[in-house]
């Protein structure tokens, strides 16, 4: 789009800013010297979904493209000699599904008053709600790459003449600069368990008050009767058998909860092919065969929990499968902390505990923007107010947290 002079950026000098139609126009290896974009990365934990091979995999298999409603158009962030300094996983919409980052008021607010919502700009990886760079930079001068990537953003959103650019799920220095860019901020709630160097699962559990710990391990055992046996797979072990498994648990809970699942069955195999070792797939198997599961991400500092899915029903097996599996793997590994995913306030009594999540918003129209920024800021308010009545309320003996840290 535009070229100019990045200050500040490592003597980079003049830059040119482009928008790019996909991953294509990307190699994974310069995608890689972008900060948590890669496992080498000694300053940044890696981030699975900021990956070139996770935005390549939705794009490849079809689940992102302009008939699903997910038009790629990548930010692209060049040195005068062509080296990539940053970028941004951005995707022209047409729709507000698959985001976790709820605006349809907003856009059934503005057509009732005569304008045009769609098509908006939404940086984010697509159909999940993990927080993680958006505004990626390279390993150097990350500063000035993040505040022209923001400023980018909105001149883009103005060339293009549409509503707004939405950045969600952002990390705090993204925001840090979205916020100075005059994007309006915008809070929400998850539950996250952060592994305070616990030995095992029972060294959490004596963390917690007494009735909770015996309801926890009642819980448990109850999970796996009826002869249920619980599988952890990854590596070599995601075979494309275990695929199929997933695939239709997936399908018949997707569909009942929501209508349409976003992921294909080709999502999955390419996931399968290409990260394999990051990935942790848990399944339940019952009577010989597979009766439920869920597929976890694996960072290099917390495991994020993504979709579950079952053909029985069995008393706690979702929390066995999702929550407490989840738990046993991130202590055995030795990661920090576990992202269940969106909303779930019954994820506290499993030791998960509320975490703001953040995102950033660029209203171009005026009125618009006014009333979007009234409302935010009774919206923080109420999302400040419910977090610390719900930590109050945890699971942990009074003052353990405290006493941990």
């Amino acid at each position: 789009m535009d070229t100019g002079t990045l200050g500040g950026a490592g003597g980079q000098g003049e830059v040119t800013l482009k928008v790019v139609t996909g991953m294509s126009d990307f190699t994974s290896e310069e995608w890689s010297g972008l900060r948590g974009a890669s496992p080498d990365d000694q300053d940044t934990p890696y981030n699975p979904f900021i990956s070139h091979a996770f935005l390549s995999i939705v794009e490849d298999s079809g689940t992102v493209s302009r008939s699903t409603g997910w038009q790629p158009q990548h930010l692209r962030l060049e040195a005068a000699d062509g080296t990539l300094l940053g970028a941004a996983p951005c995707y022209l919409k047409s729709h507000s599904q698959g985001e976790y980052v709820f605006d349809h008021g907003w856009a059934d607010a503005f057509e009732r008053a005569g304008g045009r919502y769609y098509p908006k700009l939404q940086v984010a990886v697509p159909f999940t709600p993990a927080t993680g760079p958006r505004l990626l930079a390279s390993r150097a001068s990350a500063t000035p790459i993040r505040a022209a990537l923001a400023g980018g953003l909105k001149t883009l959103t103005d060339r293009l003449g549409v509503s707004s650019a939405h950045v969600t799920f952002a990390i705090d220095e993204d925001i840090q600069q979205m916020d100075a860019a005059g994007f309006l901020l915008r809070t929400d709630q998850q539950f996250h368990f952060r592994n305070e160097a616990y030995r095992d699962y029972a060294d959490f559990l004596d963390t917690l008050a007494s009735r909770k710990r015996k309801a926890l391990r009642k819980e448990r055992a109850a999970a796996v009767q009826d002869g249920i046996t619980i599988d952890r797979l990854t590596g070599k072990d995601l075979t494309e058998s275990a695929w199929d498994d997933f695939f239709r648990f997936y399908m018949d809970t997707g569909s009942r909860k929501w209508g349409r699942p976003y992921l294909n069955r080709k999502f999955f195999s390419l996931v399968g092919e290409r990260m394999a070792d990051d990935v942790l797939l848990v399944l339940a198997r019952r009577n010989g065969r597979y009766i439920a599961g869920a597929i976890n991400f694996i960072g290099g500092d917390r495991l994020f929990g993504r979709n579950w899915g079952c053909v029985e029903d069995h008393p706690f097996l979702h929390f066995e499968v999702c929550y407490h599996q989840a738990i046993d793997f991130a202590i055995e590994r030795g990661l920090t902390v576990v992202e269940a995913g969106a909303q779930g306030e019954h994820k506290l009594a499993r030791g998960y505990m509320p975490v703001t999540t953040r995102s950033a918003h660029y209203i171009a129209h005026p009125g618009l923007r006014h009333a979007v920024a009234d409302y935010l800021e009774r919206e923080r308010q109420e999302v400040a107010r419910v977090g610390e009545y719900l930590e109050e309320h945890g699971p942990f003996r009074r003052g353990e947290l405290q006493e941990r840290e």
